[in-house]
């Protein structure tokens, strides 16, 4: 399987999606929980590998983390510049 990386990234939600789960009070374990309620298997690791920048992020997992944090997906990708 090929890596997927778009300059430095390998996804490129990472800084929004950690500024908006603190800002919505919740934990990586929190939004793992809800994710696992809509059969996306994620685990806090997972979130933090994602936060972090080390992994990817599928289209269907970009929706449901946007429903999770009850967020457009745009408002997850706004201001990130793909390269």
């Amino acid at each position: 399987m090929r890596k997927i990386i778009f300059g430095e990234n390998k996804n490129i939600i990472h800084r929004k999606l950690r500024a908006i789960r603190i800002q919505r009070g919740l934990t990586q374990g929190e939004v793992a929980a809800k994710l696992q309620t809509m059969n996306i298997n994620i685990d806090q690791q997972m979130i933090s590998k994602i936060e972090n920048n080390d992994r990817i992020v599928t289209d269907y997992e970009l929706c449901c983390i946007a429903a999770v944090l009850k967020v457009e997906v745009k408002e997850l990708l706004d201001g990130e510049t793909i390269v």
